[in-house]
């Protein structure tokens, strides 16, 4: 790909998020190793396939660097969507089971189990107590997936260096 060819891709892509790339951008762009320079399209890219339709174009680019950065604000975003999803469920089969009946068939069946003892399984199983525990979980979740998300991108810009970096083609179909 052509100098000025990453240039329109890279102010595509500005134009496509409503913002203009501020002289740092979370993916690199290179060209294709095996192509060179960029080539004249084919004759039957310009004249179409007959019917008046022109033919996608399309261009290979290679993903060679990763923004850890951006990475883990989208990590971060997408683990506490995932949290809420977590402690909503959580939420919504308690109260399912509990309206049911099911907690206390099992809770007699425990009872039944142990004995007359101490334990019960009702007081052990409160909803504040499953909700704060859903929510520990979730807070876990969403510290280790943006860390684990943020070490990944680190790890791919250094692999890149062995491996070329993730062959994308983008087509204008």
């Amino acid at each position: 790909m052509s100098d000025t060819a990453e240039q329109r891709v890279r102010e595509r892509a500005g134009r496509s998020t409503g913002t203009r790339a501020r002289g740092r951008s979370s993916v690199s762009v290179s060209s294709s190793p095996e192509s060179g320079q960029t080539q004249a399209p084919s004759p039957a890219q310009v004249q179409g396939d007959g019917q008046g339709r022109r033919r996608p174009r399309r261009a290979r680019v290679y993903v060679t660097r990763l923004d850890p950065w951006s990475i883990a604000k989208v990590a971060f975003l997408l683990s506490l969507a995932i949290g809420i999803v977590i402690v909503v469920a959580v939420a919504v089969v308690f109260w399912t089971l509990d309206s049911t009946g099911a907690l206390d068939a099992v809770s007699r069946t425990v009872d039944d189990v142990l004995g007359t003892g101490g334990f019960d399984l009702l007081t052990t199983l409160e909803f504040s107590r499953v909700l704060g525990l859903a929510a520990v979980i979730a807070s876990v979740e969403i510290v280790l997936v943006s860390a684990l998300a943020t070490l990944f991108a680190y790890l791919y810009n250094i692999s890149v260096g062995l491996t070329g970096g993730v062959e994308v083609i983008l087509s204008d179909d």
